[in-house]
């Protein structure tokens, strides 16, 4: 068995009173998810997160470690992959995709972003942060 690690963040922003989250579509799948991305050697979870959203969006962020939760799934045969998110607060606004990557990157309202978001997984922890953004942010 051959098990994987990558971290990433729900990333929001205060928009004229509203709670916005940030959206990835991906080139290779077209699913819409969370920037994330494989932890790298000597990497905290928080670091990788940091990194992986800078990478794919060029948005500087302040992680939340205090929000983490874990999806765990089986992208290939034999293989294990377990995906950590934490909460993030956008630093600054304006992305970049990152072109290998990202086809396409969108603010939404977090009420919205279910109808966006392609696993129930995500949909699920959009749910669990919208109540800490609204409640802590």
């Amino acid at each position: 068995m051959i098990y994987e690690k990558s971290c990433g963040a729900i990333v929001h922003r205060r928009f004229h009173g509203n709670i916005q989250i940030l959206l990835i579509k991906h080139i290779n799948s077209g699913h819409w998810s969370f920037p994330k991305g494989h932890v790298e050697e000597n990497e905290t979870e928080t670091e990788t997160a940091r990194r992986e959203i800078k990478e794919e969006t060029a948005i500087d962020v302040i992680i939340d470690p205090t929000f983490r939760e874990t999806v765990t799934y089986s992208p290939r045969r034999d293989t294990l992959k377990v995906v950590v998110y934490f909460l993030a607060k956008a630093r600054n606004v304006n992305f970049s995709p990152q072109e290998d990557e990202i086809s396409e990157i969108k603010w939404v309202d977090i009420s919205y972003a279910t109808r966006l978001l392609t696993y129930e997984n995500d949909k699920t922890i959009v749910a669990k942060a919208k109540n800490i953004i609204k409640k802590n942010y």
